[in-house]
């Protein structure tokens, strides 16, 4: 399995976009950063229909946007145990490392679809459009939350007159 951690994600990365996904069971939202691991932008969503089917529609799309990896949201319960749906999605990187070398990055989504309704709901969009939209609003939510996470990692500039001695 091509799992890694987040601390190796930039390294990976190289100033290439990340992929996020929102893995769901109808399903795949899928969202992919800026260059500079800034922002989320959501991308259309992928309708699931056999295992090889959706591999390649979302190579594709991955391909076309030049990403160097991807965090899946991982729906890990509440109190932090994996059921059902944390399986799958394990099973499903477990078979996309069987046609890609990408790297994939496990990101507790608990609340994610919540968080991406809400803001769906704060912009005031009509409840047909939410389904529409709702699985790449999540998958932008698990992805902002990698970048956000990822910007924290970074090392700090150095300052370039720290050895000078202050102006008097």
């Amino acid at each position: 399995m091509n799992l890694i951690d987040l601390e190796q994600l930039l390294a990976v990365s190289n100033g290439r976009p990340i992929a996020g996904l929102d893995l769901g069971t109808k399903t795949i939202g899928v969202a992919v950063s800026d260059r500079h691991h800034s922002f989320a932008h959501p991308r259309p969503v992928i309708m699931r229909t056999k295992f090889t089917q959706d591999a390649g529609a979302l190579l594709a799309l991955l391909e076309k946007d030049q990403v160097a990896a991807v965090a899946i949201g991982w729906p890990i319960n509440m109190d932090g145990s994996e059921g059902p749906r944390a399986q799958a999605t394990k099973a499903f990187v477990r078979n996309m490392a069987r046609v890609t070398k990408l790297p994939f990055v496990l990101w507790d989504e608990r609340l994610s679809t919540v968080a991406a309704e809400r803001a769906l709901l704060e912009m005031d969009v009509s409840r047909k459009k939410r389904g529409e939209r709702i699985d790449s609003a999540a998958a932008s939510f698990i992805l902002q939350g990698v970048l956000d996470r990822l910007q924290t990692l970074l090392p700090e500039p150095d300052d370039a007159h720290s050895d000078e001695a202050p102006n008097s």
